[in-house]
């Protein structure tokens, strides 16, 4: 039981792939809040508790600053620590973009990012107090590649890679780690997407098993893993070597008849942080120079 001691957050953990989320995480001997908008906490906690285990509900939305607020107060004051949180809630709202409207955009934008982020926010000084915390962020396929009628899903999810990027580096000084998860999973909102063969296979238990990596003692950090009927992998944004073509009168010609020598990805790299591609273009350009 590697969690022992731990206190975790799960979000959207009334059902799906929270509920096992919650009740994974239970079963690694961590004390587990069941946040959920309706009212399935209660259930997701009994579970835990039947099984052995310790668990908190609290209904309430992750879009709700006082609301997070409450559920971080009320889990101090019982367990006195918070070591996970697993940004998990979510909806979808499908529609080819040009049948979508903005106050659907909104909202799937507002419960998968604002709603990671409100509680992120909750727990941060918590963890850097502590010197420790794990944070995971559920991203998707959606946000890495596209999907058809999920313009919004997919612009949240790939925002969470930012803000995942981001709040890795900040957090490194106090132990924090800050992890994607991109589930395939068969949940209530996968429901008549999948042909029922694929959802057999995709049972939201077969990703859950993945979470231990991401929260343990030794979890990485800035790592984004793909889950799927047992079957994992990494994600990467990376940046290929690129090529010069100068800032002359013909750059931009040259930009378009080097297309391919610029997207070569035979050396391309995983970058530390945002400012390697800035550096990269610089050492490019006063080579060049040089002669």
């Amino acid at each position: 039981m590697e969690l022992q001691g731990r206190v975790a957050i799960v979000t959207g953990a009334g059902g799906g792939l929270g509920r096992t989320h919650a009740l994974f995480l239970a079963r690694q001997g961590a004390k587990v809040v069941v946040m959920d908008l309706g009212d399935g906490a209660a259930g997701v906690a009994e579970e835990v508790a039947a099984a052995g285990g310790e668990a908190m509900p609290f209904q309430g939305s992750v879009t709700d600053e006082a609301q997070v607020a409450a559920m971080v107060t009320q889990t101090m004051e019982r367990w006195g620590r918070i070591d996970i949180l697993v940004n998990n809630a979510g909806i979808l709202r499908d529609k080819s973009f040009g049948k979508m409207s903005l106050d659907d955009f909104r909202l799937v934008v507002d419960v998968h990012l604002m709603g990671s982020v409100i509680c992120t926010k909750a727990v941060w000084d918590i963890m850097r107090e502590q010197n420790y915390g794990r944070i995971v962020m559920t991203t998707s396929s959606s946000g890495l590649y596209g999907n058809f009628g999920q313009a919004n899903y997919g612009a949240a999810k790939m925002a969470l890679v930012g803000f995942m990027q981001t709040l890795s580096i900040e957090g490194l000084k106090n132990n924090i780690a800050v992890n994607c998860l991109a589930p395939t999973a068969a949940t209530q909102m996968t429901e008549g997407l999948m042909p029922e063969q694929a959802l057999a296979a995709l049972k939201p238990e077969a990703v859950s098993v993945g979470l231990l990596a991401l929260v343990g003692e030794q979890a990485p950090t800035r790592a984004i893993l793909c889950a799927g009927a047992g079957h994992f992998e990494r994600a990467y944004i990376t940046l290929t070597p690129g090529a010069y073509v100068g800032t002359g009168p013909d750059a931009a010609e040259r930009v378009v008849a080097q297309w391919d020598a610029i997207g070569e990805r035979m050396q391309d790299s995983v970058p530390e942080a945002g400012r390697a591609q800035g550096q990269q273009e610089l050492q490019a350009a006063f080579g060049a120079a040089k002669g």
